[in-house]
């Protein structure tokens, strides 16, 4: 009985990781290119900050300096359960600062679900509604990107996800890699293929006539994976968008890295848990690759904590006598052993499609040191998946767009 467990469990991940595989093949190149329309849609430019006063400087000077009309866009910052002189910031800038006090419903989830609510309330109406972190900066081009996605149909865009320290410690290096690899292999191939995007978390834009009808809602630990999902499950497919760009802040040490993943975990295992079999059945009934697909996606945290499980087994079955009748699928079916290896070795690929930095080259050695370190946050999160208190990442300086766009040549 655990023979046939063991080998099933093993047959899964390998499937899930052939699945991956298969995909990449579809991101070499970008097929689809968006038509280029004159500047036309009216952009709210909503960005979510906590105690954000060493970096909300930076990124409002940044949105004022974007390529498009002004008169199209008004930047409105939610300065939620602020404790520090970020509302006052924000005003010395001529910018909206709409400050929340709620320190029962904390998280951005939230902060985002009562801010739509004031922006309903305004006089002034938008066409899309933009949605940015703090700390981030962003390419200049932005909303002219957003603008010929809107013209051209698409109701929820995402932007390309960059670092904007990838040189801080060797944490950030491995999140700018990561990033390379999920921009260039999980998102672009969804893309070419007309699968659905996934959402960030910033660099996020909607359609504000379908935020209007289906509401925001999604108040989880990961509220960019929910409203990804429940687009998925009402039919509409969020789209990603190459060329617009977003520069996020990583965490230097592993302790603060611990932290921010244990969050993104916890929340991805209770949003696989509410949208996993509805999905899958919805795309089965429905004969849906699209929504199979975001089924598969939604527990890809189900995939980490196998991998740390068999792991675990292997290595057990090394040392407890007669551990070695125990079926290992490495030693049954080779091609196990040559995904691993293939999907590794994809990663400096995507670093150089995405002409990532070369410092962060170096720092490729220690890339499977952090990919384990997901094994126990993941392990972690499994058992404590209904926290739902949300943990605020500090950021500590400013850094300027020039700085990140010389970094980055």
């Amino acid at each position: 009985m655990l023979d046939n467990v063991l080998l099933g469990l093993q047959w899964a991940l390998l499937l899930m990781g052939a699945y991956q595989l298969f995909l990449t093949f579809f991101g070499w190149r970008e097929k689809r290119k968006v038509a280029h329309y004159e500047p036309q849609k009216s952009f709210a430019i909503l960005v979510a900050a906590h105690n954000e006063e060493k970096v909300i400087g930076a990124l409002i000077e940044n949105l004022l300096q974007l390529n498009y009309p002004k008169e199209l866009y008004d930047i409105m910052v939610i300065c939620d359960n602020c404790t520090d002189r970020t509302a006052e910031i924000v005003k010395q800038y001529g910018v909206y600062a709409f400050e929340r006090k709620n320190p029962h419903l904390r998280g951005k989830g939230y902060a985002i679900e009562w801010m739509l609510k004031e922006l309903w309330k305004l006089p002034r109406t938008y066409d899309a509604v933009v949605m940015f972190d703090a700390d981030n900066l962003v390419s200049p081009d932005y909303l002219i990107h957003m603008n010929n996605e809107l013209c051209s149909g698409s109701k929820v865009i995402q932007a390309y996800l960059d670092t904007k320290n990838p040189n801080d410690s060797w944490i950030t290096a491995s999140y700018a890699m990561s990033y390379f690899y999920a921009n260039r292999f999980w998102q672009m191939p969804r893309k070419n293929l007309g699968l659905a995007n996934y959402l960030g978390g910033t660099g996020m834009c909607f359609e504000t006539n379908l935020l209007k009808q289906i509401g925001w809602g999604a108040t989880s630990l990961v509220e960019d994976l929910e409203f990804s999902m429940r687009c998925v499950k009402l039919g509409i497919k969020p789209t990603y968008n190459f060329d617009a760009k977003v520069y996020d802040e990583k965490p230097l040490t592993l302790k603060a890295s611990a932290r921010q993943r244990l969050r993104w975990m916890q929340g991805h295992f209770d949003v696989c848990r509410r949208y996993f079999f509805p999905l899958l059945w919805q795309g089965i009934k429905e004969r849906s690759w699209t929504k199979i697909d975001a089924a598969i996606y939604s527990a890809n945290a189900y995939n980490f904590l196998l991998a740390c499980v068999l792991f675990i087994i292997m290595w057990v079955k090394e040392i407890v006598p007669g551990g070695n009748d125990l079926p290992n699928l490495y030693e049954m079916v080779p091609l196990l052993n040559l995904i691993v290896v293939a999907i590794y070795v994809l990663l400096p690929i995507a670093m150089w499609l995405e002409k990532s930095p070369l410092k962060v080259y170096k720092y490729l050695i220690l890339y499977p040191l952090f990919m384990l370190s997901w094994w126990p946050i993941t392990s972690y999160a499994f058992f404590t998946q209904k926290n739902k208190t949300w943990s605020h990442t500090q950021h500590t300086r400013s850094i300027r767009l020039e700085e990140v766009q010389s970094r980055h040549i």
